[in-house]
């Protein structure tokens, strides 16, 4: 855990970081750091909750307990020292910068039309880019579900991932040098990926 003392103050200031949040406090985390001035991200998706006598359209966080700031780091002391905050991510002694070509695929993904949910972290895959639409250029996981296959976008820092509907004719692989090529049957949809896999050996993640 860093405290406001050992925190690096000569690395970069400008990029995302993640803040883990008490249970449930993400929300008035965000809210408080926002009044502040800070660019805060709070991804969120809608989920059923039922009772015995009622359902309810939640919005609940996307990655529990985190939230997302850009830049400030010169007034952490502002950000440690608001309720809720148990703890900032970090890698030793520096602060955990995440990519952000992260922040914006789920940017994109939550902004987007399409359902987006939490999913088990996954590290490896079929590694594929989404040439058209709201995604276009996001790069992830294709997995698939019975009929239905979900791009699958990960923060690798917070080992943590989330998965979004797509159309499996939507994307391409992300080529490796000599790898095999994409096929596309118009009406089986997608029949072979070929060797643009995260880990060697792996093919489109069935779930």
């Amino acid at each position: 855990m860093l405290t406001p003392q050992s925190i690096d103050i000569e690395q970069d200031t400008s990029g995302w970081w993640a803040l883990y949040t008490r249970h449930q406090h993400e929300k008035a985390v965000a809210e408080m750091l926002s009044a502040k001035g800070f660019e805060v991200f709070l991804p969120l998706y809608e989920s059923i909750r039922r009772w015995k006598d009622r359902s309810k359209m939640l919005a609940l966080p996307l990655f529990p307990c985190y939230v997302f700031v850009r830049g400030g780091l010169n007034r952490r002391l502002q950000v440690v020292s608001t309720p809720g905050i148990h703890m900032i991510l970090s890698r030793g002694e520096r602060i955990a910068i995440i990519p952000e070509a992260e922040i914006q695929a789920i940017q994109r993904a939550v902004e987007g039309p399409f359902r987006v949910e939490p999913h088990p972290f996954l590290k490896c895959g079929e590694l594929v880019r989404v040439i058209r639409g709201s995604l276009e250029g996001v790069e992830g996981v294709l997995v698939r579900k019975k009929n239905l296959y979900r791009l699958v976008l990960s923060v690798d820092m917070m080992a943590q991932s989330v998965a979004v509907e797509i159309d499996a004719t939507d994307v391409e692989p992300v080529m490796a040098r000599g790898a095999a090529v994409f096929v596309i049957n118009q009406v089986t949809g997608p029949v072979r990926f070929g060797e643009s896999s995260l880990c060697s050996g792996r093919q489109i993640t069935s779930i």
